[in-house]
């Protein structure tokens, strides 16, 4: 229990080291006083504004999770459902991917709903929210196309060429790679037993069962219809959420509806990074967009990106200790469900 404690402390340190790299990467050749000039000069009524498509958008994030909560059986609170959610995203900001397990235990002991049902459906969530990313980026991909390519082309070019014109270069990367899949198979089926008693193999088995239980509850779903349209709904106004913030600086307000897209697509990389609250991954991430494909200043660059990440980081951390203070202040409110089995509410404790 120690050593996985100890393992756990030492990953979190090194994803918050690593985003810290990160970010000194993105600003140790600027000019940090013309970036915290164009922090002064921005014009914040258009973030407030994408602030407010957010919580708009963590709203109708909970309504589709009641719909999955329903399929199971079980009802539930839009308020407790959005408390949750941003409860979720406030653990999200100091240690990454534990929002999904915390909104799912506040949830499942506020309304008497097993926790595994929960994290299963969460799990439904993340694969259409995945199939959504994808669809962006090809979207992206297509209205992009000559812009991506031209940077593509840049970048890339170089390196593929000196790598394709060298005959033996192909060969052996082939070779190497078609041997390492051979012994890597051999290696694991004569020691299954003990991949078996692994940590990372447990974890995914568990996620397989898992997706495959969010995936049967999507099936059973009434709602197909109405779940697909919130989904819909979220992401367009994710994609308002990004681009409306491009109109606070001069430097960034001549950006299109399309390259707010490309902002998300590609942006979204740096959230979902296991750094603690994006840090570094997404300022790195979206200067790097803005500088190489749309030319803006690196200075410029680097404002927006610490302005539109400053805003999502308050947002969570404020509306989301309101909503924990008001799942504590109502602790007196009865759950909506009855009270679960004692073999289900010991398996929320363990």
């Amino acid at each position: 229990m120690l050593q996985k404690r100890i393992i756990a402390v030492l990953e979190y340190l090194f994803f918050l080291f690593l985003g810290l790299g990160l970010l000194w990467l993105s600003f140790r050749k600027l000019d940090l006083t013309k970036v915290w000039n164009d922090i002064e000069d921005a014009d914040y009524t258009w973030l407030f504004l994408a602030l407010i498509f957010a919580i708009m958008s963590h709203i109708t994030r909970a309504a589709r999770w009641n719909l999955l909560i329903k399929t199971l059986g079980y009802k539930t609170r839009l308020s407790t459902t959005f408390f949750s959610v941003m409860t979720g995203y406030l653990a999200n900001t100091a240690v990454p991917r534990m929002g999904e397990f915390v909104r799912c235990g506040v949830l499942s002991k506020k309304e008497n709903i097993p926790f595994n049902s929960l994290f299963g459906t969460v799990i439904s969530e993340r694969l259409f929210d995945l199939l959504m990313l994808f669809l962006l980026i090809f979207l992206v991909i297509i209205f992009q196309i000559n812009l991506l390519g031209t940077f593509l082309h840049k970048t890339f070019d170089p390196m593929m060429h000196s790598f394709f014109t060298n005959r033996w270069s192909i060969i052996f990367s082939i070779a190497g790679l078609i041997i390492f899949m051979i012994i890597s198979f051999f290696v694991i089926k004569q020691n299954w037993h003990r991949v078996q008693k692994l940590p990372f193999y447990n974890r995914g088995r568990d996620f397989v069962k898992g997706l495959l239980e969010g995936i049967k509850t999507i099936k059973k779903m009434k709602d197909k219809w109405l779940f697909l349209l919130y989904t819909f709904i979220i992401w367009l106004l994710y994609s308002f959420m990004v681009y409306i913030p491009v109109l606070m600086l001069k430097a960034t307000s001549h950006l299109t509806f399309i390259d707010g897209l490309t902002i998300l697509a590609i942006g979204s990389l740096g959230i979902v990074a296991p750094v603690p609250g994006g840090i570094g991954a997404y300022h790195f991430i979206v200067k790097a967009i803005l500088v190489e494909l749309y030319h803006i200043n690196g200075d410029a660059a680097a404002s927006f990106a610490v302005i539109t990440h400053a805003g999502q980081t308050l947002l969570n951390v404020g509306v989301g200790s309101i909503s924990y203070l008001f799942l504590i202040l109502s602790k007196k409110q009865k759950p909506v469900n009855e009270k679960l089995p004692n073999n289900t509410a010991e398996d929320l404790h363990s």
